[in-house]
């Protein structure tokens, strides 16, 4: 199978940007080289091994050291496990898993299993709350908890309003390379502007085949089977999965919903004071 990356330059210039934020973070870290059934899997690991673990999932065109950043006061309670999701620009394999059937949650569960961790909480970001999700359908035995930030897979926004105010954006950057169409793309996404994002999807749109597949939602048998904690943060002015219909219909499907919050002034991608939000309600479970 070709690679995602469309060539080598494209491939170095967008890991070279990962790397660097990885240093920013300026943090004792260690990669672990993870085999499994979809191919080789990158996890950073951060904290003290005593702690009780945590993985974090990031989102789609996204990496390990940007769920990291996101969530930094984890690592003092935690031990951190961030992981690079296959099929995205980062260090692992370029293996394309579907949203439609259990491979997500199978290759999640391998993770774990080839950590030999147990009791595990998951948090993660718009993918990475598909991916949890999908974990927990598949087998949430050694899961203890799960939070999720303005999660894919349980609702989905306006397909209409996706398609000008996010997609067209993008195709023409692609197309382009004009600055002012990834602005357009981020300011309809980002809560506030982020220069890292702004490089980094600037390389990605252009060195990297995205998956543009319609995202699924869970059934509602598959949710009402899920026994394991589930706190959920929405955002309001969300325009891929939208803050008041999510929180309305995870009311309506998940017996496991612990808690909810919805933050009224967020996009997609929350800001620094939000992030901080989700890593307390975290650390105080």
């Amino acid at each position: 199978m070709k690679g995602l990356f469309k060539t080598e330059v494209g491939k170095k210039e967008i890991l070279s940007l990962y790397d660097q934020k990885l240093n920013e973070l300026n943090i004792e870290f260690e990669c672990l080289d993870i085999d499994t059934s979809f191919g080789r899997t990158n996890v950073i690991t951060t904290g003290v091994s005593t702690n009780p673990p945590i993985i974090l999932i990031h989102g789609s065109n996204g990496c390990a050291p940007i769920a990291l950043d996101t969530y930094p006061a984890l690592r003092k309670n935690f031990k951190v496990y961030a992981v690079d999701v296959l099929a995205q620009p980062n260090r692992s394999a370029e293996t394309r898993m579907s949203m439609k059937d259990d491979s997500y949650g199978r290759w999640m569960n391998e993770i774990i299993t080839a950590l030999k961790i147990n009791n595990v909480t998951l948090a993660g970001f718009s993918l990475g709350g598909l991916i949890i999700l999908k974990t927990l359908e598949f087998s949430e035995s050694k899961i203890k908890e799960v939070y999720l930030a303005a999660p894919a897979y349980i609702v989905n926004g306006n397909p209409l309003k996706t398609l000008f105010k996010i997609f067209i954006p993008m195709k023409r950057f692609m197309k382009t390379e004009k600055a002012k169409y990834v602005e357009k793309f981020l300011a309809e996404l980002f809560t506030e502007r982020d220069e890292f994002a702004i490089k980094y999807l600037s390389k990605v749109f252009v060195h990297f085949k995205m998956d543009f597949t319609p995202v699924p939602v869970i059934s509602e048998v598959a949710a009402k089977s899920i026994k394991t904690p589930i706190t959920l943060f929405a955002a309001q002015n969300d325009t891929i999965f939208p803050g008041a219909k999510m929180i309305k219909r995870a009311r309506k499907i998940f017996p496991s919903l612990k808690s909810v919050l919805m933050f009224e002034n967020s996009k997609h991608v929350q800001n620094k004071a939000q992030n901080e939000l989700i890593e307390s309600a975290i650390l105080q479970q």
